[in-house]
């Protein structure tokens, strides 16, 4: 069975996000945003290639327009890796599943 990306909202994206050990890849995101559309079904396959490894979030930036500021979110797509709460890594806009990829590795 495909795991599937968690949906964090601000309620609880501290638990969910930052309060996990393991790495945590963060898509914030908006409906309305084309680049977001291009790469949600490789950022989302992440989630069963990655299982066990890394969890994968999606993070509705008009649904839960509060954490995006506090994590100094200015667009969509936004990719940030979190290790232990605290941001290691960060790709802003759409990029390729390979760059995904290089990306998701360089920063397990």
């Amino acid at each position: 069975m495909a795991a599937a990306p968690l949906d964090v909202t601000d309620a609880t994206f501290a638990d969910q996000v930052l309060g996990v050990p393991g790495p945590v890849l963060v898509h914030f995101w908006a409906e309305w945003a084309g680049p977001c559309k291009m790469i949600k079904a490789d950022v989302d396959a992440l989630a069963t290639d990655y299982a066990g490894r890394l969890t994968v979030a999606r993070h509705n930036i008009d649904q839960n327009p509060e954490t995006p500021p506090r994590q100094n979110v200015t667009g969509v797509p936004t990719l940030i890796v979190y290790k232990k709460g605290v941001e290691v890594a960060r790709k802003i806009g759409a990029v390729s599943k390979g760059q995904l990829i290089e990306f998701v590795e360089a920063n397990l």
